[in-house]
């Protein structure tokens, strides 16, 4: 095999640093698959714009050259009757060729004939990487020519070599055009391998012109802010690699808000951060602090809702409420909204009958009948007396019990209800009560999650590679990326949250995302230190979406 695959540093390669081995083939037709065979191979190597050395041989095909080919190449069968035949000369070319970037105008076709080749003679595929000087001609000066053929463009950039149809005298006038080509594309901050071989699919002009805001960004960790003309930020991002995530908004993403933020952006800044998790977090801190017009998650996170129990209540219920308050309350979330919140809360209702009445309730005033919920047999009503204070309080203590520390409490009554709809073949119940039991387990296993993050006091963690991260109540307090180095983490700073108190909704988001990446990194980690638990005994809560089944009996990490 020619070449292996190439990590992102060798892709990150300067281009002066790269070695580019210009080729082109003469053929007997244009069909590699079809029986038409190579005739002539030519070649030049390139490194740092000087030429390194040339190959040029002649091939016998094996087969009669049409007239018309002769026409064209001046080539004959009696000049390649005593020429080598290709499984002769692959050995030698592929040699001259080695790991470098094979380059050719219009090179597929010169790819597809080397492919054949190989295959016929029992070699494995080519697998250099390939750049296509006609593909960059069309995105940088197709407005400047008629056509992107290479006889144009040698007339256009005045190549000292014309293009003859022979082998070697085409490949020294692509070279030359390559060279051309690198020069204009270095104008929009062009400067690497990986950026070269990206250009071809960058999306039209108007984004290709604000190609160049990509020139100083580092390949590295970090977040991007894209600004507009008045330094406001219109999107925040994270990405392991900054340039390359940056420059893919200019080649691969066809998203329409895209090119909408395009249009807009008059700069791009960046952070650079030690690894993977300090950018996670510092995106999550700027899209709070900044609101961003175009993230998504800007406007969300002040959706978020909490469920409460009213404990400061004599007949304690469920409430969807939006803040946190030190009332004595017992709360689940923060939840995505008020709707999944109150999805949670049917969930709860429908395994344990406490009251749904609004009202509170701070005497026992008996009622001339029952409220509706109460009538209809789904819950219990203190206020027309038909259950006493003692009697609630044990449906409020399984509630508690439920959410804190046992969720069979809730969850039991909602599966033994699911199935014996699902037996009676009323499956759009069964449906209903699924999907109040799938609200309820991912609410409580996102709560423990989160809670045993916060609980645990200051974790220090060291990834293998290099580098770790000291977390404090679920926050990010350091971040460092080199063994025995650490930083303090970049402004914002992470706002206070006590240990063992819900989350606010600013919080949350952090929080999870170092749980997250606690749980994706876990095989790569070493704990160094730990102030409190980071696991648990407690069954893992089952899952009950409709493409998962239910999970026992394995330990919560």
């Amino acid at each position: 095999m020619l070449a292996v695959q190439r990590s992102f540093d060798d892709l990150g390669t300067p281009l002066c640093d790269v070695t580019f081995v210009v080729l082109d083939l003469e053929t007997t037709g244009g069909s590699a698959n079809g029986g038409d065979m190579i005739t002539e191979v030519g070649a030049a190597k390139y490194r740092g714009g000087e030429c390194l050395g040339t190959f040029a041989t002649l091939v016998n095909p094996d087969r009669e050259i049409p007239p018309s080919i002769t026409y064209l190449t001046g080539i004959t069968e009696a000049m390649v009757l005593p020429a080598p035949r290709i499984e002769e000369v692959l050995p030698a070319f592929l040699e001259f060729a080695g790991d470098a970037v094979l380059v050719g105008h219009n090179v597929r076709f010169d790819m597809s004939f080397l492919q054949a080749a190989m295959q016929r003679t029992h070699r494995p595929r080519i697998t250099n990487r390939v750049i296509d000087t006609c593909a960059l001609a069309r995105r940088l000066v197709s407005d400047e020519v008629p056509n992107c053929k290479l006889s144009t463009l040698a007339r256009h950039f005045r190549t000292s070599h014309t293009p003859t149809h022979r082998a070697l005298d085409d490949t020294l006038a692509t070279a030359e055009l390559l060279h051309s080509l690198l020069e204009r594309a270095g104008s929009l901050g062009v400067t690497a391998l990986d950026d070269l071989i990206d250009l071809p699919s960058v999306k039209g002009h108007p984004q290709l012109s604000k190609l160049r805001l990509t020139a100083g960004l580092p390949r590295a960790p970090g977040v991007y802010i894209f600004r507009d003309r008045t330094g406001r930020p219109l999107y925040v991002g994270k990405a392991i690699d900054l340039r390359r995530r940056v420059r893919s908004y200019f080649t691969g993403d066809t998203r329409r808000k895209v090119g909408q933020l395009l249009r807009e952006t008059q700069a791009i800044d960046h952070i650079v951060c030690a690894h993977e998790l300090e950018a996670s977090v510092l995106e999550v801190r700027l899209i709070h602090s900044m609101l961003p017009r175009f993230n998504r998650q800007s406007k969300v996170w002040r959706k978020y809702a909490y469920l409460k129990l009213t404990l400061d209540e004599r007949f304690p219920r469920l409430s969807v409420v939006r803040a946190v308050k030190a009332d004595g309350g017992l709360y689940l979330g923060p939840l995505p909204s008020s709707n999944a919140a109150q999805l949670v809360a049917e969930a709860i209702e429908s395994a344990v009958p406490i009251r749904r009445c609004r009202r509170p309730v701070r005497k026992l005033v008996l009622r001339p009948a029952p409220c509706t919920p109460a009538q209809l047999g789904v819950a219990t009503c203190p206020c027309a007396g038909a259950i006493s204070e003692t009697e609630y309080g044990r449906l409020v203590d399984d509630v508690v019990v439920g959410l804190t520390v046992d969720p069979a409490r809730l969850l039991e009554p909602l599966v033994a209800r699911m199935r014996l709809l699902s037996e009676a073949h009323r499956f759009e119940e069964a449906g209903s009560v699924r999907d109040r039991l799938d609200a309820l387990t991912r609410a409580l296993s996102r709560q423990r999650r989160l809670d045993a993050l916060c609980a645990a006091g200051r974790v220090t963690v060291e990834v293998l590679d290099g580098g770790g991260a000291t977390i404090e109540n679920g926050r990010l307090l350091d971040a460092w990326s080199e063994p025995q180095a650490s930083g303090r983490i970049r402004v914002p700073s992470a706002p206070e949250n006590p240990p063992r108190t819900p989350l606010a909704c600013d919080a949350a988001d952090e929080v999870a995302c170092i749980a997250a990446w606690l749980d994706r990194e876990a095989p790569r980690l070493r704990l160094i230190s730990c102030g409190g638990e980071l696991t648990s005994t407690v069954p893992r809560v089952p899952r009950f979406s409709p493409a998962e089944k239910p999970e026992r009996g394995r330990r919560e990490r």
